[in-house]
């Protein structure tokens, strides 16, 4: 009883510093302001700082979410998946997939996304990586001029604040003393064990964010001092004492009107109440892969047909929507070992490691939702050379570890599937090795419900509706098997989980027809939604932002979040997102 008394005391005292430390966000908002930023997200919170810092301009963030300082556990990295499905989370659906997530109920993936100031950002796992240096390149060979990778690497050393001293002297690739904090993180003695296994197979050990990302390296995450650092602690808060910065939470915005092909204003509900605000120089929007796309076809933007079948006035005919990607992985991989230096409810969710977190910001509490280690595989023959196809996620956990079923329920899992898979597994020391696909030739589309902003979208990514993504990650797996033969493995009598999973039952198990089954059964999202207002050339049928990010055909209106993405890039998408920002505030500040 002391101890959880002392627990509270404890909390209370951080919620006490949060409230009268951290500045406090706008209540009464003017009628108007010279730049109008929709979302506080990993891109927004970056362009809401840059343009604030000067003086002359007067910027108003809108956040239709709460402050993140609205959830305590927001601060613990290790808390990743009790993030999900709270205040802090637009928790969408898909739609019902017709070749993939068969093992999930209804055949829909939830979609978590961040719903407070620093959006995603807040939900994430915290992985800094910025893709392969020939997804830039093949941007700009795709009409994104400007946008190589000689082009945005500026961008992203001017956020970053590199902890690992090696990696900062390479001033080439990394530099130190930005806002983003990027720490090295690993927290068991199962990371040297999985760097050691990939290694065994050949895997060189290095930076993959550097001159090469074939290879493996531990995690480095936006972790400052043991706690997450989200775009909203790195860039938004530091700037909302500007006097001429105003943020709004509750700010749910509804429209944005058009006149004339310019960009006014914008519709917003702000606490409860409807506002009108205008705007003198420009919109822009940062509201994510969901929420821009949203946005702009509740007001007129989009695609011609299917803003008439909602009766919205077409304002410009655009294939906003279109184009949707992300990444898919599969936990086929889970291997028990013999070790006690693993992650489980039991040994991470007490007292004394609360404590050692809140008090020293050490202990297993910053492990980046218990990955501990990333490697990069090229799979696929036809790949180009110094490109991947498959990223390796590497846990130091598995998915049967809480006794809460939070992994069941934040994936929708079906509950037979998941007793059978992993009820076994309670408290029990394992590794998950989770094979991503990265390059998915698999798109899909958002689309409006309705014509009501509060009704969410139609979300249907098209999982593995090209059977090239099932064989890629069918090679992941095997990939990934191969493991298990490596004498670091073997150090800690790892073993695959050998449930057969429901549904597969008529294959042999660990064929080709097994593993491709268990992945249009247990495929899952990753979360890297990118593409939906694609960024490409004005006379590019398939483009509604122009390499500036200007909406092509409306004035003062930009896009500035992954959703300007042409093709997704070849790892976790929050870095990129950042360097979006920092562009879009140049080309912005310039009147590019």
């Amino acid at each position: 009883m002391l101890g959880k008394l002392s627990l509270l005391i404890l909390i209370s005292a951080l919620l006490c510093y949060w409230m009268f430390t951290v500045p406090l966000v706008k209540v009464d908002l003017d009628e108007e302001y010279t730049y109008i930023i929709v979302g506080s997200g990993s891109s927004g919170s970056v362009i809401a700082n840059r343009l604030s810092e000067n003086e002359q301009n007067k910027v108003l963030v809108l956040e239709a979410g709460l402050e993140e300082t609205s959830n305590w556990m927001v601060d613990v990295p290790l808390a990743v998946p009790r993030l999900q499905q709270t205040n802090l989370d637009w928790e969408y659906k898909t739609v019902p997939q017709k070749h993939a997530c068969k093992a999930l109920n209804n055949q829909q993936s939830n979609w978590p996304r961040g719903k407070a100031l620093g959006g995603t950002s807040n939900l994430n796992y915290m992985l800094y990586v910025r893709g392969n240096k020939a997804d830039y390149n093949d941007w700009e060979r795709m009409g994104c001029d400007g946008w190589g990778y000689k082009d945005v690497l500026p961008y992203f050393k001017k956020s970053e604040d590199n902890q690992n001293q090696e990696f900062a002297s390479n001033m080439g690739h990394h530099s130190k003393n930005g806002p983003l904090t990027v720490s090295d993180i690993s927290v068991t003695s199962l990371a040297d064990t999985m760097m050691k296994a990939f290694q065994q197979l050949g895997y060189r050990i290095l930076d993959v964010n550097g001159k090469n990302q074939l290879g493996v390296m531990k995690v480095q995450a936006t972790i400052r001092k043991g706690q997450r650092w989200s775009t909203a602690k790195a860039f938004l808060r530091p700037a909302m004492s500007r006097k001429n910065l105003h943020v709004a939470t509750k700010a749910h915005v509804q429209k944005i009107l058009i006149e004339g092909k310019k960009a006014k204003s914008v519709k917003v509900i702000h606490n409860g109440k409807p506002k009108i605000i205008k705007v003198k120089k420009e919109i822009v929007l940062s509201a994510g892969t969901v929420g821009s796309a949203q946005l702009l076809m509740l007001s007129g933007v989009g695609p011609r047909e299917h803003l008439k079948q909602l009766k919205i006035p077409v304002i410009a005919d655009l294939p906003v929507g279109n184009n949707l990607q992300d990444h898919l992985c599969t936990d086929m991989l889970t291997f028990l070992v013999n070790t006690s230096d693993c992650l489980t409810q039991k040994n991470s969710e007490t007292l004394a490691v609360l404590m050692q977190f809140f008090l020293f910001g050490t202990g297993v509490s910053i492990s980046a939702g218990g990955i501990e280690s990333i490697a990069f595989s090229k799979v696929n023959p036809d790949t180009s050379e110094g490109l991947s196809d498959i990223q390796f996620h590497n846990f130091a956990t598995h998915f049967g570890t809480n006794d809460e079923r939070l992994v069941e329920k934040n994936l929708n899992i079906k509950e037979n599937v998941f007793s059978h898979m992993y009820g076994h597994l309670l408290d029990t020391c394992g590794v998950l090795i989770a094979p991503t696909l990265l390059r998915p030739k698999s798109t899909g589309t958002i689309r409006l419900k309705s014509t009501d902003p509060q009704d969410d979208p139609l979300i249907d990514p098209q999982y593995l509706s090209q059977p090239q993504d099932v064989e890629t990650l069918l090679k992941g797996v095997k990939e990934g098997l191969k493991l298990l033969e490596t004498p670091s493995m073997k150090s800690v009598s790892a073993r695959l989980n050998d449930r057969v999973l429901p549904g597969c039952e008529m294959h042999t198990f660990l064929s080709d027809d097994y593993i491709r089954c268990y992945i249009q059964h247990m495929a899952i999202g990753i979360y890297h939604p990118v593409g939906t207002c694609k960024m490409g050339k004005a006379s590019d049928k398939t483009s509604v932002v122009d390499p500036q990010l200007r909406v092509i055909g409306i004035e003062g209106l930009r896009v500035a979040d992954a959703s300007i993405m042409p093709q997704i890039v070849s790892g976790n998408t929050n870095a990129p997102c950042i360097m979006i920002g920092e562009k879009a505030s140049d080309l912005i500040k310039n009147g590019k």
